[in-house]
């Protein structure tokens, strides 16, 4: 989680400037292409519909020319058949990492199981940017569907108590 697109430096969520609220996606092509990342993001919002600010805007930022014609050729294709779109492709510029409190925010509310993760990670760098946290923030947050959680949690490393408030969540 946090902050792209924009020009003001270091911005923060109570002074964000022209930047907007975003995440950067780290993935291995050789897993998931760019082009499958693309579909995804078009199937997931209403590419058709008006931002009402720059803030809480859907947009692709992409970090090459490359990128930007990829995510173009995809518009294009979604056009087609939904008509004008008008989520915008923009050049990242620098991404800033929100502050803490924003990152993998529906886990954190969940503090017992929050900080039975938190202590199986070095710092609060590598549990934000574990996959693993990030997959149970989805499942506290309803949007991993209970049989990929299932495939999923005991890699996660928890014990007993947290595998099953985890599971818990599982829709």
């Amino acid at each position: 989680m946090g902050y792209a697109g924009g020009t003001l430096a270091n911005p923060t969520y109570h002074r964000m400037g022209d930047h907007t609220e975003s995440f950067q996606v780290d993935f291995d092509p050789a897993v998931l292409s760019y082009e499958a990342l693309l579909e995804i993001f078009w199937k997931g919002h209403n590419p058709c519909a008006s931002a009402w600010s720059r803030q809480y805007m859907s947009a692709i930022f992409y970090h090459s020319d490359a990128q930007k014609k990829a995510a173009e050729s995809a518009r294009d294709r979604v056009a087609e058949k939904r008509g004008a779109v008008k989520t915008p492709i923009l050049p990242v510029g620098t991404f800033t990492r929100a502050e803490d409190y924003h990152q993998k925010y529906e886990l954190r509310n969940e503090s017992e199981l929050s900080k039975e993760l938190a202590a199986l990670f070095g710092s609060d760098g590598e549990f934000v940017d574990s996959t693993a946290v990030a997959r149970a923030n989805a499942a506290v947050a309803g949007v991993l569907p209970r049989e990929r959680l299932l495939k999923e949690v005991d890699r996660y490393g928890l014990g007993e108590a947290g595998r099953k408030r985890l599971l818990a969540y599982a829709k």
